[in-house]
């Protein structure tokens, strides 16, 4: 069995961990080298990175340990990261034979162009793509196009772990509550969520079907997603599209 560790680093990023019982371990998105050094000296043995997107939080400790473990690193064909050894995109497949994994390779540009997403043995690393009841910022994208990479994701089984990139579950939920008043599975969501940030532990990883039945941006065809918008914007979205861009543009500007 892989155990997924999440390893706080900067502010609020969490570096993943997917490690076996012996100590293997593949790194994802080291935003800085430290967290992942400090785990090594504990025991754990880096044997592969996987970067989901360029951005420096997410990648700037990768060459750094590359250098040090002598490992791979996978990352999307985006000329900003200039840490990969290895170049993916959507449909490839990327095996780490010390841990007996292989993992799916999903593009899912929105919040970047190339971000990409990796999912196997049960897990899946959604980077800034997909939080615990949010989604990244569009920064690249398009309003459908991200809609279809979150639809993408959403498609993978209930059970799935949901392994984000940031630790952003609490200020989500307070969106989530102005976007979808009446949602009591997310509202025992947010309890569950407060408790464990209470003892100090990370809100995550989520499931999918939990984020399908609490996140908004999952939602959009929610009623209650549709009448907070049409109240938002003073009339309905003319479609998909525009309902998951005005509730994004809406999350940007809110303060609650």
């Amino acid at each position: 069995m892989l155990r997924a560790i999440a390893l706080p680093a900067l502010q609020d990023n969490y570096i993943w961990l997917l490690a076996a019982p012996g100590g293997d371990a593949l790194v994802v998105d080291p935003g800085e080298a430290a967290p992942v050094l400090q785990a090594a000296a504990e025991g754990l043995r880096p044997v592969a990175i996987v970067l989901t997107h360029h951005h420096p939080d997410h990648v700037a400790g990768a060459r750094t340990l590359a250098d040090h473990f002598g490992i791979p690193c996978h990352a999307p064909a985006d000329d900003r990261i200039t840490a990969a050894t290895h170049r993916v995109a959507h449909g490839d497949r990327v095996r780490v034979d010390a841990l007996d994994l292989a993992l799916d390779v999903i593009g899912v540009p929105g919040h970047t162009l190339s971000h990409v997403a990796f999912h196997g043995a049960g897990h899946l690393f959604c980077g800034d793509t997909l939080f615990s009841l949010g989604c990244g910022r569009m920064f690249e994208g398009q309003p459908a196009q991200f809609l279809a990479s979150l639809e993408r994701l959403a498609a993978l089984p209930a059970d799935t772990a949901v392994c984000c990139g940031h630790e952003y579950t609490e200020a989500n939920g307070r969106f989530a509550r102005a976007a979808e008043p009446d949602n009591p599975t997310r509202d025992r969501r947010l309890d569950e969520v407060r408790a464990l940030r209470a003892r100090g532990l990370p809100s995550l990883p989520s499931t999918m079907g939990s984020e399908r039945d609490c996140n908004p941006f999952l939602r959009i065809d929610q009623p209650g997603i549709l009448a907070s918008l049409a109240g938002h914007l003073g009339h309905a979205p003319r479609d998909r599209a525009e309902a998951f861009g005005a509730l994004r543009l809406w999350k940007d500007t809110f303060r609650q």
